[in-house]
């Protein structure tokens, strides 16, 4: 069996991560983690080093992800995108043929952090945005995905 997890290396892709490797952990399935590294949507002369340091900090905590899920036994892949994370999450599920894709379901409820309450109002703001013209990530991915989809709740503690 292979297995998909979209893994942003945020409290709700750890959370989504936890419930895979407590769902599956019997049968220790090969797991994906796909980690999409969107636009940082600015155009000032920092986007860059923004981008640079979020993909950095993106690729790093799902690569220290994939070493926890191999040191527990399963076989584990990484594979890291840059664009919009409904079409490359997409586009990784056509040409890997995973099994499963889990998605973590979006929350409010954001990282900890001295600046939580600026990204919540951003993130709040992208998202409805984004939800107006585009839908979730997950709603675009249950009606394109070809394979089924496991969307993990998050409000939960």
């Amino acid at each position: 069996m292979h297995v998909m997890l979209a893994y942003d290396n945020s409290r709700n892709s750890r959370i989504a991560l936890d419930a895979v490797r407590g769902l599956f952990n019997p049968i220790k399935p090969r797991i994906t983690l796909i980690s999409v590294v969107e636009d940082v949507g600015s155009t000032t002369a920092g986007a860059d080093d923004m981008f640079r340091a979020q993909y950095e900090e993106q690729k790093s905590g799902t690569e220290a992800a994939a070493h926890g899920l191999a040191a527990d036994g399963f076989e584990t892949s990484v594979l890291i995108a840059e664009g919009d994370a409904r079409k490359m999450i997409l586009r990784a599920v056509e040409e890997k043929q995973p099994d499963l894709l889990v998605l973590a379901r979006h929350s409010h409820k954001p990282d900890p952090g001295p600046l939580s309450f600026i990204t919540r109002k951003l993130d709040a703001l992208v998202e409805e945005f984004d939800h107006m013209t585009f839908g979730s990530t997950s709603a675009f991915l249950a009606r394109r995905a070809p394979c089924p989809l496991l969307i993990i709740p998050t409000h939960a503690e």
